[in-house]
């Protein structure tokens, strides 16, 4: 089997609620999304879809995704998409870095893997370990009633995972918390996400201030190194996201002792391929995990469901359903929330069929 072409398209996915935002003021409405077909001599073809949080949040940017495909389309006419590693070395060998640039198409090949095996992708990568998932929400930053509202409001939906946009004023994030705090019930999860939004001291004030309080601590700060000196600090319980982008930083914080649970983005990483990686070293490693990517529709929601589902649940701290945040469907048999939790499409493959009126004309062609 040979690749003999890749297209694209550009979707818009606008918000819901009408606005997701985060620290220090950054915020989207409409989130672009690029969904990527990879055809095969063999009649298979296989989807992905990346969808950057902006242009302000990881060094990615949606019209990124698109470029980057025009670079690497034309070194991978030919390639056998079932040869992944391979594949991600041809990748890399025609473009050094931009990994989401990389991702989908990792994804789609996995897709193509799944339906030539006639088995889903939860099972490749490693055999389901678990058929609901547990789902955290993203409570989008505004004031502290406001938040706590959410959090009531999602929690009766069936949510008790959230996680909160903190990472602005430290007396409002401060509130944010303790107001959000009270929402909760036994058992439930809460996590005070800044997403790099905190300067050092901010972050050290913050997280002495909630120290009576249930609360986990996320990615406080924008680098590495100032993350772990809050680490230190504090007793709660703690997050990397933005910080771990690859292989070797998450070895670099399992030695340190830097986290207690990471976030795993697919396309921050490169694809699947390399979450897989990075999943069974934190499994290995004793890193629960929270399986998601920067943002998406059904298919990235599709990909985290296959990736959460052959996680073990100890180590699956929670996962994303980014497709009911937006207000467009863009494929069919996409896992669908249900009293806060999913479960992986069954179908071979990522076991989605994308929905072609919704995706327009591609706006990127290579190959036949």
């Amino acid at each position: 089997m040979i690749i003999t072409a890749i297209r694209a398209w550009k979707v818009d996915l606008p918000v819901k609620e009408g606005r997701y935002a985060w620290s220090n003021g950054k915020f989207v409405e409409v989130f672009d999304s690029t969904v990527v077909e990879v055809r095969t001599d063999e009649g298979i073809s296989g989807f992905g879809e990346c969808c950057p949080l902006g242009s302000a949040y990881l060094p990615s940017y949606p019209a990124g995704v698109r470029a980057g495909l025009t670079e690497l389309a034309p070194h991978l006419i030919g390639a056998d998409p079932l040869n992944l590693n391979g594949l991600n070395a041809l990748m890399d060998g025609a473009m050094l870095g931009h990994p989401y640039a990389k991702a989908p198409i990792d994804m789609a090949c996995w897709d193509i893997l799944g339906k030539a095996a006639k088995l889903p992708v939860a099972v490749l990568l490693g055999g389901k370990r678990q058929e609901r998932i547990a789902l955290y929400r993203a409570i989008s930053q505004e004031s502290p009633e406001g938040m706590a509202a959410r959090v009531a409001e999602h929690r009766a939906s069936g949510y008790r995972k959230f996680q909160l946009k903190v990472g602005g004023d430290p007396d409002l994030d401060i509130e944010r918390i303790a107001r959000s705090s009270e929402a909760l019930e036994k058992g439930d999860i809460l996590v005070a996400d800044a997403n790099t939004g905190w300067t050092r001291h901010e972050a050290a004030r913050v997280a002495a201030a909630v120290g009576h309080l249930d609360v986990y601590i996320e990615q406080p700060c924008p680098s590495y190194e100032e993350c772990v000196s809050i680490r230190r600090r504090t007793a709660k319980p703690f997050v990397l996201d933005e910080s771990i982008d690859g292989i070797p930083v998450l070895l670099r914080g399992i030695a340190e002792d830097a986290m207690d649970v990471i976030n795993l983005k697919i396309s921050k990483v490169g694809g699947l391929t390399r979450a897989r990686l990075m999943r069974d070293i934190c499994i290995a490693s004793g890193i629960p995990m929270t399986i998601e990517d920067t943002w998406g529709g059904d298919i990235a929601t599709a990909a985290i469901a296959h990736l959460a589902s052959s996680t073990p649940e100890e180590f699956c701290f929670s996962a994303t359903d980014f497709n009911s945040y937006v207000s467009v469907s863009i494929a069919d048999n996409a896992p669908r929330r249900v009293d806060g939790g999913f479960s992986a499409p069954s179908g071979h493959g990522l076991g989605i069929e994308p929905i072609w009126s919704a995706l327009g004309d591609p706006v990127f062609e290579c190959g036949h």
